[in-house]
């Protein structure tokens, strides 16, 4: 009871600080979007960089969910005949092409007249296109895609590259490194920790006693706890990182949440008993005309558990950040359709209001995944008892 009534303690401060600080950040992306240009494969704009019409709002919109190889932060200036400038820096990008290894920094990359961001790496001409990096042919200048969205001239590289998404994976990991690691130092002084770990610490019970024990049991619990403190510490804080200004949308990326779902099928599947795979294959006390009607049933569920993780999440987060999006841009698009201007005061309610529900969101999700992990994992290693 007393932890219970500490970590309600706990979420409301966490919550309330969270809102605080997020109601500004985001009504700073409100003036964002109001003022973003296309300059480097961003969405193009009229008014000098405004981004006021429909169709230009969804563009941006679009390109916040997408992934990049470039971190951008705000622009200013651009008023009247004056240049704009962009704050932000460039990130490495490294590939493998027919001619080997190619690293650089993304600022490399140049605009030509096709709207394709070329690079020449030494000696292989490289071409940028919606975030996919491509290797031209001989003679070839630009990216042309074919009604099927198929190159032409081009074949994609594998990209190593450090983008956003990834940039924000580390900073998430550096943070739960620290985290812990001060978590770690408190017990080492005492039963109670201290510091920045005192934070952590109804977090960490929360986990290990309304997930991790209930589904897994409490003999085999302590083995599965590093992965489950893991992921969802690592989706609460990917999740975070997206609704600040900085426009991460890392859990937004079907490729994390399918590696994420992968370590939880792999984990499911290599430490799961014997009376896990009886179930599967040849399930006791059932007919056995029924045995092999329930066989391939149960294999697919195998992986469908697993789908259904990766599915979950990715598009409750993307859904999520275009709803945000969206609602924003109801300032904005009022202000074209009813000549309306948009104020401080409309802004701040709707951040409120999407603050409030993603918040709600970014915990749930990594609830949803770390809880469902543990389930199927105690499903593979519970002990049946056959009479």
């Amino acid at each position: 009871m007393m932890i219970a009534q500490q970590f309600k303690k706990y979420l409301f401060t966490v919550v309330f600080s969270l809102v605080s600080t997020l109601i500004f950040s985001n009504t700073a992306s409100l003036e964002k979007v109001a003022q973003h240009e296309e300059t480097k494969g961003h969405p193009s704009t009229s008014h000098e960089g405004a981004v006021e019409s429909k169709s230009e709002i969804a563009a941006y919109s679009k390109h916040h969910l997408a992934d990049s190889h470039d971190f951008h932060l705000f622009s200013y200036g651009g008023d009247g005949h004056g240049e704009r400038h962009h704050v932000g820096f460039s990130l490495p990008v490294i590939v493998w092409t027919s001619k080997g290894l190619r690293t650089f920094l993304s600022s490399k990359f140049h605009h030509n007249d096709n709207g394709t961001h070329v690079v020449d790496a030494n000696g292989v001409r490289l071409a940028k296109l919606h975030s996919k990096i491509y290797e031209l042919e001989p003679g070839v200048s630009s990216v042309i895609l074919d009604e099927d969205h198929h190159a032409k001239g081009a074949h994609k590289v594998l990209d190593f590259s450090i983008t956003k998404s990834v940039l924000g994976m580390l900073v998430a990991s550096l943070l739960m490194l620290l985290g812990f690691s001060s978590l770690a130092r408190g017990y080492k002084k005492g039963a109670i920790p201290t510091g920045f770990g005192r934070v952590l610490e109804p977090l960490v019970i929360y986990v290990r006693d309304e997930i991790a024990r209930p589904n897994i049991g409490e003999k085999k619990y302590r083995k599965y706890m590093g992965f489950l403190l893991t992921v969802f510490f690592f989706i609460w804080i990917l999740n975070l990182l997206g609704l600040t200004p900085f426009g991460f949308n890392v859990t937004g990326n079907i490729a994390v949440t399918v590696c994420l779902a992968l370590f939880t099928f792999l984990i499911t599947t290599f430490t799961a008993n014997k009376d896990y795979w009886k179930h599967i294959f040849w399930m006791p006390g059932v007919p056995v005309p029924m045995k092999i009607v329930l066989m391939p049933i149960e294999i697919l569920g195998m992986f469908t558990k697993p789908f259904s993780l990766l599915i979950r999440l990715f598009a409750n987060i993307t859904a999520g950040h275009a709803v945000v999006m969206g609602l924003i841009a109801v300032t904005y698009t009022a202000r074209e359709a009813l000549g309306v201007p948009g104020s401080f005061g409309v802004s701040f309610l709707l951040t409120l209001f999407i603050s409030l529900i993603e918040l709600l969101v970014a915990f749930l999700q990594a609830f949803i995944f770390t809880m469902l992990s543990s389930l199927f994992i105690g499903m593979a290693v519970e002990e049946h008892g056959h009479h």
